[in-house]
């Protein structure tokens, strides 16, 4: 029978995980839903593609900017005061967006939930890395990457049927606003504190930076972050596209592909975490990586072939970028020392934003259109994705522990049941 510390310890584990992947989800579907609306969005503002494009970049460029700033400072301070923190400031963006009355003021709201939102994401993988012990951090981080796949299959979805509802592209914002009270309440209610880095002699932010940035496990680290996002982001984002005109599936279809690929990644990611703290995590990432790039490979030369058979491509596609990022984290996140956490993921955050839009724009760079409309070119696109891919798996090996020196465990089980207690 367990011990009922033990057993409290992982109740308040669970439900800080809901938090942090409540909150992640809100934040997933405020980024990605914007796209699918912009002809309702170009048509009510009056705007044309080149504006439009500004409301979508801008979201990656405050997160970027805003990410490297806070990487400075965010280490000196609790991260449970933090994640509150930004968590407050992403609402009020999300809410700012449903309020907006014109292209001014909902560009400006859209900065705003990007230089929040862009945090989000980093702030909470490591509080993970703080709360969860290293044995059950794979877990936890495949729950919360779940997030994603969740808001695929529910969030976008939701929000356009609540845009066409109400004829009203605000309409998803304000869906948004709700649960992002929320996960702001639960939060204040079921965190715990967590300050323990900050028994740590704090150097000045300049000289935080600097040792964040000139450890070589953080650079490998960074480098294999990069390799992965942009070698994904060179095929997601033309994926559709190229699967309504060159593969001949029909547009009002496309939508059970985009399913099945969430839907699919939903049940795998939490498996491919436990299978992490189970087995070798760098055995199992060199198994995902190239498969990953593989499947890449074969939807960037899929030809025409029933819905099915691309349902089921896309899936094993979205199964391998999600696992493999899954493995690296839990893997980045085990070496990453507890008094430089925050800044690390400050700055991994802004490499990811800053790499996804580098793969989109060499991608689109090379891709091109035929006279009939389909796109040519989108198979050297998924060449080079698995070279990435490939590439990955070497960037990967120095981020195993060394042999004999255990994973970094920051939060001791009794420290952690008296933060929790405190909480």
């Amino acid at each position: 029978m367990s011990h009922p510390i033990g057993t409290s310890q992982r109740v308040h584990e669970r439900l800080v995980l809901l938090v942090l992947a409540a909150a992640q989800f809100t934040n997933l579907v405020d980024f990605v839903v914007v796209m699918p609306l912009g002809p309702r969005i170009m048509r009510t503002l009056s705007i044309g593609p080149r504006e439009f494009s500004f409301l979508v970049s801008s979201y990656t460029f405050a997160a970027s900017i805003v990410a490297v700033a806070a990487s400075l400072v965010i280490d000196r301070f609790d991260r449970r005061k933090s994640f509150l923190a930004v968590v407050a400031g992403f609402t009020v963006g999300t809410i700012s967006c449903a309020l907006a009355d014109g292209y001014a003021s909902l560009l400006m709201a859209r900065i705003v939930t990007g230089a929040f939102g862009g945090m989000l994401g980093g702030l909470a993988l490591t509080i993970i890395g703080e709360v969860f012990p290293d044995e059950r951090r794979g877990a936890a981080t495949g729950v919360f990457m779940g997030a994603f796949s969740l808001a695929t299959v529910v969030g976008v979805p939701a929000g356009l049927a609540l845009a066409n509802q109400f004829d009203n592209w605000r309409a998803p914002f304000v869906m948004l606003a709700l649960p992002s009270l929320l996960s702001l309440a639960a939060g204040v209610l079921l965190l715990p504190r967590l300050d323990h880095h900050l028994q740590v002699a704090r150097p000045n932010p300049l000289a935080n930076f600097g040792a964040t940035l000139s450890r070589p496990i953080h650079v490998w680290a960074f480098v294999l972050v990069a390799s992965i996002v942009t070698g994904g982001f060179m095929v997601v984002p033309y994926l559709g596209s190229y699967l309504v005109v060159n593969v001949k599936i029909a547009e009002d279809r496309l939508f059970w592909v985009y399913v099945a690929g969430g839907g699919a990644t939903l049940f795998t990611s939490p498996l491919i975490g436990r299978l992490s703290d189970r087995f070798g995590r760098f055995g199992l990432f060199a198994c995902l990586a190239p498969a990953g790039g593989l499947m890449m490979l074969a939807a960037s030369n899929l030809p025409v072939v029933p819905l099915g058979i691309a349902m089921v491509v896309t899936a094993a596609l979205m199964i391998g970028n999600t696992g493999r990022m899954i493995v690296a984290m839990t893997m980045i996140n085990a070496r990453i020392d507890p008094q430089h956490r925050g800044s690390f993921m400050s700055l991994n955050s802004a490499i990811q934003h800053l790499a996804s839009g580098c793969g989109a724009f060499a991608a689109g760079s090379i891709v091109g259109s035929a006279a009939d409309g389909e796109l040519t070119n989108f198979g050297i696109v998924g060449a080079l994705a698995m070279g990435a891919s490939l590439v990955s798996v070497a960037l990967a090996a120095p981020l195993r522990p060394p042999v004999g020196e255990p994973q970094i465990v920051p939060v001791p089980a009794n420290l952690a049941d008296e933060r929790f207690d405190a909480a």
